[in-house]
């Protein structure tokens, strides 16, 4: 009914966090002076930084409460007039809403951040691994 809510609540806050993250990063490379070719070099090298990965993060939260919102318009479920969530109009009804957002929604939510720290494991060990020059030929 509105699971959706939980994993777009928690996609609301990654977002301002990444944005203040944003900021800071872009004051600090402001601060070190460097020409737009040195800019883009800078930024190249740190393609797996905490801000890269908390982008994959709000992608997958949006991605997710957008199309369980879509099916729940689909369904019904979410109205274009108030209360908008047809489970609010009547006590009963609102009871089982929060038990599913507290159920279903939360649950969503953790595993969507559990896949993505997941993610970020993978990453961490691959850049960890020393590189191999595969220009060269071994005889």
């Amino acid at each position: 009914m509105a699971c959706f809510i939980v994993p777009a609540t928690e996609a609301v806050a990654t977002t301002i966090v990444t944005k203040v993250m944003e900021n800071r990063e872009k004051k600090q490379l402001e601060s070190l002076n460097l020409s737009e070719e040195e800019k883009k070099e800078y930024m190249s090298q740190k393609s797996h930084t905490t801000l890269h990965k908390m982008r994959w993060l709000n992608s997958m939260l949006w991605g997710g409460s957008a199309l369980l919102a879509f099916e729940h318009v689909w369904h019904g479920e979410v109205v274009p007039f108030f209360p908008f969530l047809t489970a609010a109009s009547n006590p009963q009804d609102a009871m089982q809403m929060l038990h599913e957002m507290g159920t279903v929604g939360v649950t969503m939510a953790i595993v969507v951040t559990v896949v993505w720290g997941i993610m970020v494991g993978i990453t961490n060990a691959i850049d960890r691994l020393p590189e191999v020059d595969m220009t060269k030929k071994e005889v």
